[in-house]
């Protein structure tokens, strides 16, 4: 069990660099990313992500799940801190009070990583700018046994807090990657996979598609939709109906609605 160093205050420069972490400036800079919420840090350290460092502040929670985490974190043997309450809320992402955060080197998986089995359904996200939406959809892939999610051309860096948070940890599976888009249409093309694309303007409603022999579903941003590489031959438009005065879905609604038909149409 690594001994915990007492930190008291919150000009300490371990404290510091870890708060800066919430900039995606120092994220990208420093390959570093933090994790706060007892049941994220437990997912992710399951999914193979290795604490680097983690901030403990045992008088803010005694949970069972608080008590996981600081087993799991014990067993991968980071640099652990024992924290006030003052200098954990430096730390901790907007209210969190779950006594424990972590800060890990951030993972970098491409298509080439992913791992999947005969007739699989692989979903695509291009250039969504809120990290809350990216979060939610992964969550709803978790939820729909999406075989393997694909962050195509990000408008946010992946391991955002507000991602993170809305993901509930689903996004540290190792079957999550980032790659450009032009990356991703290769890799989707050398599997044969055919090619389903969200769009407000498609003639075909979602459930005139066959999913069975498996597909990649393809959501863009709220703001700009999916770019034009998404309209070659050989890619199926898809649309869901509207029947208020509004004239589109939350892409993470969309994206539920769009999971949840081909687990049924699967069974």
């Amino acid at each position: 069990m690594p001994a915990r160093v007492s930190i008291t205050s919150r000009q300490n420069p371990r404290v510091k660099d870890a708060a800066r972490l919430r900039l995606g400036r120092e994220r990208q800079r420093s390959g570093r990313f933090i994790i706060d919420g007892a049941r994220e840090i437990v997912r992710a350290i399951q999914a193979g992500i290795k604490p680097c460092e983690a901030y403990i502040c045992d008088q803010l929670a005694s949970t069972p799940e608080y008590l996981r985490a600081v087993e799991a974190i014990e067993a991968s043997s980071p640099e652990v801190f024992q924290v006030t309450p003052d200098v954990f809320a430096k730390l901790a992402f907007g209210d969190r009070q779950d006594g424990v955060v972590v800060v890990a080197e951030t993972p970098r998986r491409g298509t080439h990583d992913l791992e999947i089995g005969a007739r699989p359904i692989v979903a695509v996200i291009e250039g969504l700018e809120k990290p809350g939406n990216v979060g939610a959809i992964l969550r709803s892939a978790d939820a729909a046994g999406v075989d393997a999610i694909i962050v195509a051309d990000g408008g946010t860096d992946l391991y955002n807090p507000n991602s993170i948070r809305a993901s509930l940890g689903t996004i540290f599976r190792p079957n999550v990657c980032e790659a450009s888009t032009a990356e991703t249409i290769d890799w989707l093309r050398d599997k044969s996979l055919p090619i389903v694309a969200a769009r407000p303007d498609a003639e075909k409603l979602y459930t005139e598609v066959n999913y069975m022999s498996g597909a990649a579903i393809v959501l863009g941003s709220e703001a700009a939709g999916l770019s034009h590489a998404w309209r070659a031959a050989g890619i199926t438009p898809v649309r869901l109906p509207m029947h208020g005065i509004a004239d589109s879905l939350n892409v993470s609604t969309t994206a539920a609605v769009l999971f949840y038909e081909a687990l049924r149409q699967r069974g």
